[in-house]
């Protein structure tokens, strides 16, 4: 039994399709079949029903599949470990991000990098929904976000720092310069929100529902840094944490009121597996950095 033909196994039960998993893998789909038929007869049992040109996956496969990935993350670690060995000379780190945090892991990766210039980066922008599938499948280190753990037990989180929900609106902005707008004066103001999804809409219209108020957006969109432009640019207003401005000098950020509208940035990093030198070590810039965010 192979790593690779465990990989190809993977792929094929998440696709559901041996060609389209062939693809994915950059190998031909022959390649793909005969390593997968190679692992079937090996364990002496079909993994997956061929139906036309698609697959599913039998009864053992369907129970064969927990323990493929649990090799795969193994192995995975196991190499982690070994580069860990080489002095952070070599290696990446896979860092998964929500907008609002992209200012302080800018500060934090220019000491970082200075200091271990050979540990690659790879910095994906998403929604907290997508960052936190994506850990699951084993493709981040680590998450930036706002993402407090709940009942989640694969999963645990380190605290960065506190922050406000705010209105957040143009420095000529009508508001832009009160010290505070009460959540029941939302329902008055054109507002562009992110789109559901993203965490901090999600906890504003659990906020909101509580009071029974009922966020009406002219705008959604799924693009933070779109979304503060036209904020901008428009005249629009929109609800995000005040950290996401930090860098921003042309818009303001005005405390909403009226509920409890603060929440905290945190690390989320998988509970069981391997934490690599290199992460461990980021999340000490990362803290370095934080204590500037944090309420007074």
């Amino acid at each position: 039994m192979e790593l690779r033909q465990l990989k190809y196994f993977i792929k094929a039960a998440e696709l559901q399709n041996f060609t389209n998993a062939a693809e994915v893998l950059f190998i031909t789909q022959s390649t793909l079949s005969q390593q997968i038929k190679q692992l079937e007869d090996e364990l002496g049992i079909p993994l997956f029903d061929r139906i036309a040109k698609r697959v599913r996956l039998t009864e053992a496969g369907t129970a064969f599949l927990p323990y493929a990935k649990k090799t795969i993350k193994d192995a995975k670690d196991g190499r982690d470990v070994l580069t860990d060995l080489m002095n952070l000379n070599t290696g990446a780190l896979n860092i998964g991000l929500t907008y609002g945090l992209s200012e302080l892991l800018a500060r934090a990766i220019t000491g970082f990098s200075a200091e271990y210039p050979g540990i690659k980066l790879n910095i994906s922008f998403g929604t907290t929904t997508e960052l936190l599938a994506q850990m699951e499948a084993g493709g981040l280190d680590m998450i930036l976000s706002f993402y407090e753990k709940n009942s989640n037990d694969r999963l645990t989180t380190d605290r960065l720092f506190v922050s406000h929900l705010s209105l957040i609106v143009g420095s000529k902005h009508a508001i832009a310069k009160r010290k505070s707008v009460s959540i029941q004066e939302l329902s008055a103001l054109p507002l562009i929100l992110p789109s559901n999804g993203y965490s901090i809409r999600n906890h504003l219209n659990k906020v909101l529902g509580e009071h029974d108020l009922t966020p009406a957006p002219v705008m959604e969109i799924n693009d933070i840094h779109t979304l503060l432009k036209l904020v901008d640019l428009g005249g629009w207003a929109t609800v995000l944490m005040s950290s996401t401005i930090a860098d921003q000098p042309q818009l303001r950020a005005v405390k909403l009121t009226g509920a409890d509208m603060v929440r905290r940035a945190t690390i989320t990093w998988p509970k069981d597996a391997y934490r690599k030198k290199a992460a461990t070590l980021l999340a000490g810039f990362l803290l370095l950095h934080a204590a500037a965010y944090e309420l007074p």
